[in-house]
Order: C-alpha cells, then sequence, then structure tokens
C-alpha cells in the first residue's frame, strides 16, 4: 500500500514573526509570503496590524486581539527583562504545529531567541539593513546579542551579497549564511519603457521615507543644477516617521528644495500607497534614488526595493555604488550609478541620459531581463520554499 505521505505529503508549516504587519513601506514583506509555494502553509505572527486592506493574507494572528489581562501580562514579562519573545508566538507555533520560525529583522530574531527551544521549532533569520549597521553603530550591546543569537539560529538570510558580507563581520558562521533576493512581482508590474524628448519637461521621481540613507538632500542638490540647464519637474513620494532623526532629515530635505530654487518644480506627496507610487511612476521619465552610508552607520544593507520596482517599470534608474544597489542596477548596463554624496557624478549620469535619449530603450530592457532572472517574487517564492525544506530536512 502506498504511504498516504507520498500521495499527500503534509505542507511545512512556517510562522513568520513580524512586529507589524504591515507598514506601508515593507511591501517586500507582503509579496514574500504570498509568493511561497503551495507546499508552505504560511502563518504570519504580529503584535498590530495596519494596512489590511492592501496586505490581507491568510492566516494573520494578532496579539493585540487577545483578552487584555493577557496582553498586558505579557507587556510586563517583557518590559521586566523576565522574557524578551512574545508568548502568544510560542502558543501560536504549538498551535499550528509549526517546523520553522522566520524572524524578519536581526534584532526581532534576537528577542525570540528562546521561541525555537520553547516550540521545538527550526530558526531562520532574514537581515534586511539597519539591523545590520545602525544597531551595532549605535549600541556595541547589540555584536555580543548577535553573537548569541548566530550560536543558536539554523540560518540567516541576507537580501545580497553585501549584506551578507557584514553578517559574516558580525560573527555569524559563514556556513550559516545565505543570500536570497527579495523579489518584486514582475507579471503585476507592466513594462512600459519611457522616453524623452529634449523639448519636453523632464519628470524626475524620488520615493523613499525620510531619513538620511536615503541621500535625498544629495539628490536635490543635482538636480538643481539641472534645472538651470532643462525644464524640471520633481515628485517626492515620502515622508518623515516618528524617529528624530527622521523629521530632522525632512527639515534637510525641505532646505535643499528651497536653497536650491526648486520649490515651484517640486511636489510633496507624502507617503502614498502601492497602487498611487505605481501610477506616478508610469508618469515620469527617471527614478533618482542616490542611497548613502548615514552618519550614524545607518545602510540600505541591501537594495531597496522600491528602486527594483522602478527598474521594472521600465524607467531609467540613477543611484549610487552603495551596499548591494551594483546586484541590480549594473552601471552603463541595467542603469547608472554615482559615488555615495556626489553631487557631481549625479549630474553627470543625469546629463548623459539628457545627451543620449537612444540608450534609453537597451538599459531598461537590459534591466527588465536581469530582474526576469534574479528578482521575480515568484521564482524567489520559490527558492525560498527549498530553503526552508533543507533548514528542516
Amino acid at each position: 500500500m502506498t504511504s498516504p505521505s507520498l500521495t499527500n505529503p503534509l505542507p511545512l508549516v512556517v510562522l513568520h514573526g513580524f512586529p507589524s504587519w504591515l507598514p506601508l513601506t515593507q511591501t517586500w514583506m507582503y509579496n514574500l509570503v504570498r509568493f511561497l509555494p503551495p507546499d508552505i502553509e504560511a502563518h504570519i505572527v504580529c503584535e498590530t496590524t495596519e494596512n489590511l486592506e492592501t496586505f490581507r493574507l491568510p492566516n494573520i494572528h494578532r496579539f493585540s486581539e487577545e483578552p487584555r489581562w493577557r496582553y498586558y501580562r505579557d507587556c510586563l514579562l517583557r518590559l521586566s527583562g523576565i522574557r524578551r519573545h512574545l508568548g502568544f508566538l510560542v502558543d501560536q507555533a504549538r498551535r499550528v504545529r509549526a517546523n520553522l520560525l522566520h524572524s524578519h529583522f536581526g534584532n526581532v530574531g534576537w528577542e525570540n531567541l528562546d521561541v525555537p527551544r520553547r516550540a521545538r521549532v527550526k530558526h531562520v533569520v532574514s537581515f534586511y539593513g539597519f539591523d545590520a549597521s545602525y544597531l551595532p553603530s549605535r549600541n556595541p550591546a547589540w555584536r555580543k546579542r548577535y553573537l548569541e543569537l548566530f550560536g543558536t539560529i539554523d540560518l540567516a538570510l541576507c537580501e545580497g551579497p553585501h549584506i551578507a558580507e557584514c553578517v559574516k563581520a558580525l560573527g555569524c558562521p559563514p556556513d550559516k549564511v545565505s543570500v536570497h533576493h527579495l523579489g518584486v512581482p514582475l507579471a503585476e508590474i507592466g513594462f512600459h519603457p519611457r522616453t524623452w524628448h529634449p523639448f519636453e519637461t523632464l519628470r524626475i521621481l524620488i520615493a523613499a521615507s525620510f531619513q538620511e540613507k536615503k541621500g535625498i538632500p544629495f539628490a536635490l542638490e543635482a538636480l538643481g543644477r539641472i534645472r538651470k540647464e532643462i525644464p524640471l519637474e520633481i515628485t517626492i513620494i515620502g515622508d518623515a516617521n516618528e524617529e528624530t532623526r527622521s523629521k530632522v532629515e525632512k527639515q534637510r530635505i525641505l532646505a535643499a528644495i528651497e536653497r536650491n530654487g526648486l520649490t515651484p518644480h517640486t511636489r510633496l506627496l507624502g507617503y502614498q500607497s502601492h497602487a498611487v507610487l505605481f501610477e506616478h511612476a508610469y508618469a515620469h521619465h527617471v527614478f533618482l534614488s542616490p542611497s548613502i552610508t548615514a552618519s550614524d552607520g545607518d545602510t540600505e544593507g541591501g537594495v531597496p526595493v522600491t528602486l527594483i520596482e522602478m527598474c521594472a517599470t521600465g524607467m531609467p534608474v540613477v543611484s549610487t555604488r552603495h551596499c548591494d544597489i551594483p546586484e541590480v542596477v549594473k552601471d552603463g548596463v541595467t542603469g547608472l550609478l554615482a559615488g555615495e554624496g556626489d553631487i557631481d557624478g549625479l549630474v553627470n549620469r543625469l546629463r548623459w541620459l539628457l545627451a543620449n535619449q537612444d540608450r534609453w530603450l537597451p538599459m531598461v530592457e537590459a534591466g527588465r531581463k536581469h530582474l526576469e532572472s534574479e528578482y521575480d517574487a515568484r521564482t524567489q517564492g520559490e527558492h525560498l520554499g527549498r530553503i526552508y525544506h533543507r533548514v528542516v530536512g
């Protein structure tokens, strides 16, 4: 008789630990979960939810829906240092008979350090940027905490080779580090190569949270020079968050707009939905994303996913040699790169685009082809599923 497990194998049950499901700036997480293969049963365990009308998926377990007494008891246990992890996470792992916990961000992984032992699951931790750069730079205690984490986890996932080397430098054994690109849903992103003619106003799009590592003031300094040469329209999608450093960066951005005479040429739209972002993307010629290493040590870690998405639409991208951005934007082939904080370099790359309109099409076609081979969400979902199976054994 054929074993039932061979004809109808049980799915691998994976819990995704995430503080809040889901900020508008973390669409990549939504795509990571929804494109997992059918043999992976995904559950999201979070404390709170937001934007569910945009990011709703099956099996979202929200701690804030638990009885109030339990909520306050758990908060008290964590605030007192008796435990770091969310007790609700262990309960859900046992209830759904999870095989694996996937913690997103290194600091979340450290908080969840005791969960695998209590719930008897494997543990994968993804590092994305600030967790591997900003936290250890600002607080050396994180180096010790990460060593503790690396001693227990089964695998550390990184967006690209740059952040993988950063995680190794923090003390993670190389055999526990693996690269997994974040994918974008290419089948849902129309490819419409942009064209521009010298008699047109050049429309530039910037889309990012107001954080120093995004390099927006450098972009505005470069555009201030370009404005003197051609008519220009600039759209900025994004805003400051509640952090003081983000609010300070917003003031720097506003000052750069005024200082460079860009006020009449700039629209500040604040945070927008993913759908609105794409509407504006198709109405613009060039995407400008000049990331830098911030003064506090913060970096992109890997690649801004918005940059990948904009490249997928057929828009020429001008960015910087920062972290894993060169993995997507291959200078002169799939886009254009300048050095970090190099205003002259950004100006020269923009001027090159203006002088070589006939090269736009081959560049954006090469960009889309590269994404299809390395950054498609469906392909990356299948890859992640294989990683899970390998970890569980």
